[in-house]
């Protein structure tokens, strides 16, 4: 298992999401479905970036702040 920490912009807005998937494609897909159920109508997406990967071993975990973004 991996551990995937994704960049998504939806009107200029840096959004981060955080999935957990077996494969690269699994967690992409993951993270349209994880966006589905936060969203009332699904916004626009301009872009999905893979900002972080790590495998999950006995623990991985991810620092999220502000300014930290790939924008």
């Amino acid at each position: 298992m991996n551990l995937y920490r994704f960049e998504v912009t939806i009107k200029q807005e840096p959004i981060h999401v955080v999935i957990v998937a077996e494969s690269d494609e699994q967690a992409f897909q993951l993270v349209d479905i994880e966006l589905e159920k936060h969203y009332l109508k699904m916004p626009e997406v301009d872009d999905i970036s893979l900002y972080e990967k790590r495998k999950i071993k006995n623990g991985a975990g991810f620092v999220l702040t502000d300014f930290e973004t790939i924008l």
